[in-house]
């Protein structure tokens, strides 16, 4: 095996390649599997949201924000 392969022989490039603690993804920048992962997760907060200021105010979003008269 040679020094190029043996990961106990490089600890620097093991660390960035350090696994998320939720997913198997590598964090990366980019158009990566865990950037779409996070992007989902948050579109999906958003939308809660959304549907919890309507059924607190009782009015559509849109209309709550302004968008429409």
């Amino acid at each position: 095996m040679t020094s190029e392969t043996d990961p106990a022989k490089q600890p620097e490039a093991l660390a960035d390649q350090t696994p998320s603690a939720t997913t198997r993804d590598v964090p990366a920048f980019g158009w990566s599997g865990y950037a779409e992962r996070v992007n989902g997760r948050f579109a999906m907060i958003g939308f809660l949201a959304v549907l919890l200021v309507e059924a607190l105010s009782r009015d559509t979003f849109l209309h709550w924000a302004g968008l429409i008269p």
